[in-house]
């Protein structure tokens, strides 16, 4: 594929359709998680959906690597600069080996007060701990996977990661029952077998992406000068990533906030949300492929200057995102009663679960604007204003939702229609405010061009 002439339509299909196949076979690796977790009880359910805002602090990190070398490795091969390429991959490595360590010690440490905050009992604190522990102590496979597989995404390819993501899901599906349940020699893990098989395969994957690293032309053509620290390069993936990271780490903020507030009608309402959630995040999965694409294309054509092709990079990702979620939006709703009963059988934990997706259903066409627009202006390599934008939606949103949701003694529903409205109020604004953007800044450079 060529990201600087081909068709953006094309491309865009080309680049989101393995990204969003690859992220399907991660949701479904969850997903496959959290079934299996319902079968060891409703408190094992409850305590895997509450580690999933400390657990995203690893996701946040991975998305603020990946989208940091690519948005770098493409900008540089559109400038057509070898050296900032290998300069810019090599150190994304380093970085992100320091980063692991920072986040293993986080995890660690403060796991067990993060669980307490959401008003856990102590069952589920003790069994949310056993799997986060785990998840932690392998955080470097984590970042090393997303730093290597940066290099690919800049130049387009998005099925390597596709293919090591499907085989982590098939080799989920058989540890899970023997590391959980024991088999033979095997003992019976429990909820840290859930851990335990994500680990393994996170060691396959990081086996996948390092081998077709090592075949692609550039690394070959790697000399021992680019293996060096460079302090300068390391600066800009820094100020890439970090406002990247620490933004999407609001989410984790965001669902605490919303675990508090829904923990409130019993841990059944907790883990009925928590296993809906993964259905909506399969829903969003092709929006997610989407914005993976114009990340990509943007980046390249940004260091290229082509300026009316990022233009038309972002219309036709909203265009495409927008129908795709107000279908997925209609199907959601009529499946809503049907969706939960595959993580439990408990009906007051599938009561709830109905409860969400219904009025979920009504809010999921306001989310590609939030993804995509973010997704622009990383790739235009403007992290800050993702890290606003973040602040808005993840951090002050919730807490306003939270709290106007307390005022008014809201229950259950009345607390998630308020975060359907307040959040398509935000992306809106936030679609206004990127078109006013392209027609000031990017219709200028047009011009000048």
């Amino acid at each position: 594929m060529d990201l600087l002439n081909d068709k953006i339509p094309k491309l865009v299909r080309k680049l989101a359709i393995p990204a969003s196949v690859g992220t399907l076979f991660q949701t479904l690796y969850n997903i496959v998680d959290t079934f299996f977790a319902g079968k060891i009880s409703p408190e094992a359910l409850s305590a895997l959906s509450k580690s999933f805002p400390i657990y995203f602090v690893i996701v946040a990190t991975s998305i603020g690597v990946t989208i940091a070398g690519t948005s770098l490795i493409g900008n540089s091969i559109g400038e057509n600069n070898k050296n900032k390429v290998l300069y810019f991959f090599s150190n994304v490595i380093y970085f992100g080996i320091f980063i692991s360590i920072l986040l293993t010690f986080f995890g660690l440490f403060f796991s067990e007060r993060v669980f307490l905050l959401m008003g856990s009992s102590n069952e589920v604190t003790s069994l949310g701990l056993e799997y986060t522990n785990i998840i932690f102590s392998g955080t470097v496979l984590f970042i090393l996977v997303v730093s290597l597989n940066s290099l690919l995404h800049a130049e387009g390819d998005t099925k390597t990661y596709r293919n090591a993501l499907i085989l982590s899901f098939f080799l989920n599906i058989i540890l899970n029952p023997i590391l959980i349940f024991g088999f033979m020699f095997i003992p019976a893990f429990g909820v840290k077998g859930i851990g335990i098989a994500t680990i393994i395969s996170q060691i396959i994957s990081f086996l996948i992406i390092l081998f077709k690293v090592l075949q692609n032309q550039r690394i070959r053509d790697m000399s021992s000068e680019y293996l060096s620290i460079r302090f300068t390069y390391l600066k800009d993936i820094f100020f890439q990533s970090m406002p990247i990271s620490l933004a999407i780490c609001g989410y984790s903020i965001a669902s605490a906030i919303i675990f508090t507030y829904v923990g409130m009608s019993g841990e059944a309402a907790a883990a009925g949300y928590g296993a809906a959630t993964r259905i909506e995040q399969v829903v969003l999965l092709p929006v997610l492929g989407i914005n993976t694409a114009i990340i990509s294309i943007i980046a390249q054509n940004y260091g290229a200057g082509n300026y009316d092709r990022i233009k038309e990079s972002y219309y036709t990702a909203i265009k495409y995102a927008l129908f795709i979620m107000i279908l997925s939006g209609i199907l959601i709703f009529i499946t809503s009663g049907i969706i939960p009963t595959f993580f439990s059988d408990n009906l007051e934990v599938n009561h709830f679960g109905k409860k969400y997706l219904q009025i979920s259903a009504f809010v999921l066409p306001a989310y590609p604007i939030f993804f995509l627009s973010n997704g622009f202006f990383m790739a235009l390599k403007k992290s800050e204003n993702a890290l606003v934008t973040n602040f808005f939606r993840n951090i002050l949103l919730p807490v306003i939702t939270f709290y106007v949701a307390t005022y008014f003694m809201a229950d259950f529903n009345t607390f998630f229609w308020i975060w359907v409205v307040s959040n398509w109020i935000f992306s809106i604004s936030l679609l206004l405010i990127v078109l006013y953007y392209i027609k000031k800044k990017l219709n200028t450079l047009s011009a000048i061009v």
